[in-house]
């Protein structure tokens, strides 16, 4: 028996990409929490982050979460390349390049096509997601109120694209990786990439202090094994480098709008912005946030609030960490306030 899926799929027909290439019969995958208002004022878009599905970062959606469904109507987009949006996985032929801005543009007609949807009381995204925040908020700055960049920025930054090309390395040196795709599961290629990805996405603090332990684990083996080695075996490896590219492509002003001028794209915000890097993530550095947040000169409001945590990058999605999790909620409760 088939199981039931729990989201639902935006038709989005022969789409033009960025790139000129026409993308035939792309779909979003998308899920909805709590009840559009009348006024279609009090929607919130959490966009996903790297390899993850809406249910992999839905945990801080709830009545006493960071998003309120009681309050608000959450609308989580798949990135595509997940393996619900259209992806390497689900797609016929090749796949072509895709870039946020594709993302936001079908993003975009979901809400207005589907929904009718022209204002959004806040874009919240973590990695990825914050990245797409970013970027609606660059590309659309009258729809979006408000933008919460969690560990994100407005660019893919050079260090942070040697960090991918890292874990693309030790993806790809699998066997099953051949004439540039993969033909099967890379079972080497996935452990190597979860090893690579674990000393990057946490810190040297949280390694020294043996921050592990907290979440049960005994030894720091035990902690690599079980939280790492497997980490990306649940997607499609393809899907994984489909995602890479994006992620290394980010960029706000890479589009006919900004022509390529940063300073260009972050001026053209106006919404209240948000900024929360980790203080110890290690390649979305709070420095490229330093920058940003200077330029950010038309937006109503515009702060920057390290998360201080020793657990990297991943204190912007402390699913299992009370106390970056609190201070998050604070944060977002406070923005939503404006």
């Amino acid at each position: 028996m088939t199981a039931q899926r729990d989201y639902e799929i935006f038709e989005a027909g022969d789409v033009t990409l960025q790139s000129g290439t026409v993308f035939p019969a792309l779909k979003l995958a998308y899920k909805t929490y709590g009840t559009l208002s009348a006024a279609r004022d009090n929607v919130i878009l959490y966009p996903t982050s790297f390899s993850a599905q809406h249910t992999d970062i839905e945990w801080l959606i709830g009545p006493d979460g960071v998003l309120d469904p009681t309050r608000y109507f959450v609308i989580i987009p798949n990135l595509f390349g997940n393996g619900l949006s259209s992806s390497p996985s689900n797609t016929p032929g090749s796949f072509p390049e895709v870039s946020y801005h594709d993302a936001i543009a079908v993003q975009h007609r979901l809400l207005t096509e589907r929904f009718g949807i022209s204002k959004l009381a806040l874009v919240y995204g973590w990695s990825m997601g914050g990245m797409q925040a970013y970027h609606w908020a660059a590309l659309h700055p009258d729809m979006v109120a408000r933008a919460a960049v969690v560990c994100g920025s407005a660019r893919c930054a050079p260090y942070n694209h040697v960090f991918l090309e890292s874990v693309k390395a030790a993806l790809s040196t699998d066997p099953a990786f051949r004439d540039g795709r993969f033909v099967e599961r890379p079972v080497a290629g996935y452990r190597a990439m979860g090893r690579v990805y674990a000393g990057w996405a946490m810190s040297h603090g949280f390694y020294r202090d043996e921050v592990w332990r907290e979440a049960g684990f005994t030894s720091l083996e035990d902690y690599l094994t079980r939280a790492w080695d497997a980490t990306f075996a649940r997607r499609d490896a393809n899907d994984l480098l489909a995602q890479i590219g994006i992620w290394q492509r980010g960029d706000i002003s890479r589009c006919a709008a900004f022509a390529g001028d940063l300073d260009r794209a972050l001026a053209a915000i106006k919404a209240h912005m948000l900024l929360l890097p980790g203080a110890t993530d290690r390649y979305f550095d709070l420095r490229d946030n330093e920058d940003e947040l200077g330029k950010l000169v038309n937006a109503r409001s515009a702060v920057l609030h390290p998360i201080p945590s020793l657990h990297g990058h991943r204190a912007g999605n402390p699913i299992n960490n009370p106390r970056d999790q609190a201070f998050i909620k604070a944060e977002i409760a406070e923005l939503l306030r404006k």
